[in-house]
């Protein structure tokens, strides 16, 4: 862990993300498959989870994010609080939670869980509206921002975008785009879309060479597209020709490995190391690499916690009843 002048800022969209994990030996009359369920654990999603991960590599994180007066937010400030600083804007609406259901058995064909359904609920957007003062002041002191789009409102609020426009010349920001988000504020140090977003935006007979076409486009001055197993492709005005980059041999994760908040880790390792005046091209190997440890090491499902450890959590967060 390398000490930063400032906070890394992680801004975006926090979600609760909830692991149901069971068996599967048969299905119901109408052919849904029966789960008997075994555990059911918690975790920050979205830009919660690229918080928490920013955490172990830098010694101050802060979060500016959504929140909810609800259970499942107060739920997200117990996992989030122990580790990061938590600076809460409005949320309209409710906690956003994705839960995945994942068996084993016979349903699934083999003994590894499998994700046999997602159920998504909750209402949440950032409206337009004044902000919390903290966001100004410690944005001011920031040695690098990752902005973590998820659609839901947080980067299109216009004084949000005002104060990066002001930061983006001076310090670096990474941009973690969705496709239901807003488009890159100029001047962003890295874009990081994976490879359905960045092929999404380009027409139907492009190649991932043609992503260079982005970074004009968003007027950034790197994009880097994340391929998985196979690395990332970084382009932009430094990198004419473009360039992969390859997970290295040993970092290679089994096929079928579970990748979820792989973009999270890839995105969080690359702010922190452009935050300590790294440059681009070794940023992004080191993210690349990052990126695969985690997902050998179980990906975002080894962040998480389970109810009675959430419980008792959330008896320690400010506010709760």
């Amino acid at each position: 862990m390398t000490a930063h002048p400032g906070p890394i800022v992680v801004l975006g969209d926090v979600f609760l993300d909830i692991d149901v994990d069971g068996h599967c030996e048969r299905y119901s009359q109408d052919d849904a498959p029966i789960v008997d369920v075994t555990t059911t654990r918690y975790r920050p999603g979205g830009a919660g989870l690229a918080a928490r991960l920013a955490a172990g590599d830098a010694d101050e994180v802060v979060l500016v994010g959504g929140f909810a007066n609800d259970h499942a937010g107060q739920q997200l400030r117990a996992l989030l609080e122990p580790y990061v600083q938590v600076i809460g804007v409005p949320l309209h609406g409710s906690t956003v939670c994705k839960q995945r259901v994942r068996a084993d058995g016979r349903c699934t064909d083999g003994e590894d869980p499998v994700v046999i359904a997602r159920c998504d609920s909750g209402t949440g957007k950032v409206a337009p509206g004044p902000i919390p003062t903290d966001i100004d002041s410690v944005l001011a002191r920031a040695s690098g921002v990752l902005v973590s789009d998820y659609g839901r409102g947080m980067t299109s609020h216009p004084q949000i975008r005002g104060l990066l426009r002001t930061l983006a010349p001076r310090i670096p920001v990474v941009w973690d785009p969705h496709p239901l988000g807003s488009l890159p504020i100029p001047d962003t140090a890295i874009v990081t879309p994976n490879r359905s977003e960045a092929l999404r935006l380009l027409d139907s007979a492009s190649s991932i060479r043609d992503t260079s076409t982005l970074a004009r486009l968003w007027s950034a001055r790197a994009v880097a597209v994340t391929l998985g197993p196979e690395g990332a492709y970084l382009c932009g005005t430094e990198f004419p020709a473009g360039m992969r980059i390859q997970v290295p041999p040993g970092r290679r994760a089994p096929e079928g490995a579970d990748i979820c908040g792989a973009g999270d880790r890839f995105a969080a390792a690359v702010t922190v190391v452009l935050a300590e005046g790294e440059s681009t091209e070794p940023a992004v190997r080191h993210a690349v690499s990052a990126a695969a440890e985690f997902v050998c090491n179980g990906a975002a499902s080894s962040l998480a916690e389970s109810e009675p450890a959430v419980a008792d959590a959330m008896a320690n967060v400010v506010g709760w009843r």
